[in-house]
């Protein structure tokens, strides 16, 4: 996939992309993608799920400009006050730690405060991985009005936390250090309805 980009052209409550790992248990993750939209309302980039907890690690915009929601281990905590510019390229990482039960927020390489998640328990059990939509049962549920429409790319996966120097640095440069759960460039996918695969065609994000 490499310079290649998903594009989500319409909101509906089927297409998304389904991306595949072994993994069934993390102590520890960072997501981090490229994407880019118009919509102003809610909408999910990321959505992991288990048939124990739908809710495992998902990454939505709220309906407000520049609120991020993470929901971790079905618990949901709020990002507040990054500068979130639409109809334009933003690098979004997250990570959790279930040891320290602390997440973060990334937008372009800048950081968020750390906040608590207050469940310290694993993310166990088989995993399903959904891009462009939100899981409300295990594999589907899919709700228009949460759909993401615009386009996605770079998307990788790490089973740490992954530290803030290399946050920085994929936001400049996402070839620099894959992920070991998924990688862009060896990503495993399926599409589900109307989700193109095309060039990627940018200069700079």
């Amino acid at each position: 996939m490499s310079g290649k980009m998903f594009t989500f052209p319409q909101q509906t409550n089927t297409a998304h992309v389904r991306l595949t790992t072994s993994r069934q248990n993390l102590g520890a993750v960072t997501v981090c993608f490229r994407s880019f939209t118009d919509l102003r309302r809610l909408h999910s980039f990321f959505s992991l799920a288990t048939p124990s907890t739908i809710n495992q690690f998902m990454i939505q915009r709220g309906g407000s400009q520049d609120v991020f929601e993470f929901f971790i281990r079905d618990q949901v905590i709020s990002f507040v006050g990054q500068n979130y510019e639409l109809n334009t390229w933003h690098s979004i990482c997250s990570t959790w730690n279930a040891s320290s039960g602390l997440a973060q927020l990334w937008i372009d390489g800048k950081p968020s405060s750390r906040k608590l998640i207050p469940s310290k328990t694993n993310i166990n059990g088989p995993i399903i991985i959904v891009l462009g939509q939100d899981q409300d049962s295990y594999g589907g549920g899919f709700d228009i009005n949460q759909s993401f429409v615009g386009m996605m790319s770079d998307v990788h996966m790490w089973d740490y936390v992954l530290h803030s120097c290399d946050i920085q640095d994929y936001a400049g440069d996402p070839n620099l250090l894959p992920g070991n759960v998924l990688n862009w460039k060896n990503l495993e996918f399926q599409t589900v309805g109307t989700v193109v695969v095309e060039e990627k065609n940018t200069c700079h994000f």
